[in-house]
């Protein structure tokens, strides 16, 4: 039996932007889906005002009416068109473009067929940081109800005007961008923390007074007793009917009940303080150092990306125990250069741990399958990574199609049971919540393999590597580009 992702949600979108914020599985796509109409509650109303279109994660497939803007020529499409970088040949060459080219390109057409609600579905993945800015700027524009889920904290406070934050079975709605919503969040979160430790407090400390008393009572119940006393012993049996009179003994009992009374009010007292459970967070990656001298070595040579492009590399070889970060504007090759490396590799297959940049639902059903048919330790382990990369497992393993950054999450899982002595990353913070990428900073960072990550994400590339090979356009106007070497300043 499954249980509700989501139950009691009740909430008003005014136009401009909100910010569906949470863990993956949480249900975020799933809000965007019911308020768009792709999906329907199981239990009461969603009133929809005007035409709703859901942008999803994926980008595998031509948009619809891609072609149609690329050939309009109405002030709307081309004004879309500068301000996402959209080349007229982009839907003839749909297979060569790159995930960031593909995003911008189903965003613009999204954009022109002028929605009243739109539900943006991770927008900035694969985007460079120039992708970004178009990216923004052609958001900015949209005038109607505009829900936006996304990890990227920038585009989340600059964007929108609230936040709903998701916590399965309950959502809660704060006004402002991530960064004041979530404080605001934080703040009450520990006052509530802070009343339920007094109340807690104070609860135990009546419950020993309590005790106390329960033992004086039954001490004063054993003076009142006659059981035991000998027939002719007439003085003690005086002096407990003497007691019994003035009710000396009673004392003890009546402070019980009192003290009872106390105790049901702080016990009612702290249930009514709830506070949000929490979870470990923090991963470690039981990689391992191989032994050989390199991991791969891979001669000078000039690979073919499509459209009359190419990428120009020297040799490249990476040590065991090296950290390489792999950066470059989108479509310049970073992900072609990936699979070639893989394709060269001489390492056993368990010794590899890949995470491409994207994964398609037949894929991530195949990653869900193998998961769920994994012997009980190696499951339990993954279980435990999941659960501590911040999403529930248990909802994982109950769902039909899992979230992109849960597949990648079961991925990484499944390849760090292995010991890897190289862990491969395509734009590893893509699709991943805020605190996941917390977690793998920090699990990446001390991990002894060799790691090599292609990502956007600065900040997080100069935590972890220390090498970097960095593709740039060549200087004149041959389409060519070239990989340069070098070091973080």
């Amino acid at each position: 039996m499954t249980t509700p992702l989501i139950e009691g949600l009740a909430c008003h979108f005014a136009p401009g932007w909100t910010g569906i914020v949470g863990a993956n599985g949480a249900g975020k796509s799933t809000i965007l889906k019911l308020a768009t109409g792709l999906l329907e509650p199981d239990a009461g109303e969603i009133r929809r005002g005007g035409f709703a279109i859901y942008c999803e994660q994926r980008t595998d497939e031509v948009p619809f009416l891609f072609e149609d803007l690329v050939r309009a020529e109405d002030a709307n499409a081309i004004l879309i068109k500068i301000d996402l970088g959209i080349a007229a040949d982009w839907a003839s060459r749909w297979k060569t473009l790159s995930h960031g080219e593909r995003k911008r390109a189903q965003v613009g057409v999204i954009l022109w067929r002028r929605p009243d609600v739109l539900a943006v579905d991770e927008p900035t993945n694969h985007l460079d940081i120039e992708g970004r800015a178009l990216l923004a700027k052609a958001l900015r524009r949209f005038r109607g109800v505009g829900l936006l889920v996304s990890h990227d904290r920038e585009l989340l406070d600059n964007l929108c005007g609230h936040c709903l934050f998701v916590d399965p079975p309950q959502a809660d709605m704060r006004r402002g961008g991530y960064t004041k919503a979530h404080h605001d969040r934080e703040r009450e979160e520990e006052s509530l923390r802070r009343r339920h430790d007094l109340a807690r407090t104070a609860r135990k400390k009546i419950e020993r007074e309590a005790s106390k008393r329960r033992e004086a009572a039954s001490s004063s119940d054993a003076r009142r007793s006659k059981r035991g006393l000998a027939p002719g012993d007439h003085d003690t049996r005086d002096k407990i009917n003497r007691a019994r009179l003035t009710g000396k003994d009673a004392v003890a009992g009546k402070l019980l009940r009192q003290i009872q009374g106390r105790l049901r009010q702080a016990r009612d007292k702290e249930g009514t303080v709830r506070t949000k459970k929490t979870y470990e967070t923090g991963i470690w990656l039981a990689g391992a150092r191989s032994k050989r001298d390199t991991l791969f070595n891979i001669s000078k040579d000039e690979i073919d990306l499509g459209g009359g492009r190419t990428l120009v590399h020297p040799d490249l070889v990476m040590r065991p125990d090296d950290r390489i970060a792999l950066t470059g504007p989108n479509g310049t090759g970073k992900s072609t250069l990936i699979r070639r490396i893989i394709a060269s590799l001489d390492l056993p297959a368990e010794r590899l741990t890949y995470v491409p940049q994207e994964i398609d639902l037949e894929s991530s059903a195949g990653i869900l399958e193998r998961a769920r048919g994994l012997p009980k330790d190696k499951l339990g382990f993954m279980m435990t990574v999941v659960s501590r990369l911040g999403s529930r497992p248990y909802r994982l393993l109950e769902s039909v199609e899992p979230s992109p950054g849960e597949t990648r999450k079961l991925l990484l899982a499944m390849g760090i049971a292995n010991e890897p002595h190289l862990i491969i990353m395509d734009e590893p913070t893509n699709h991943m919540d805020l605190p996941s990428i917390e977690c793998l900073e920090d699990a990446l960072e001390g991990c002894p393999s060799g790691v090599l990550l292609v990502s956007h994400d600065i900040h997080f590339l100069k935590r972890i590597t220390r090498r970097r090979w960095d593709i740039v356009r060549s200087g004149d106007s041959s389409g060519a580009f070239h990989l340069d070497e070098g070091r973080w300043e």
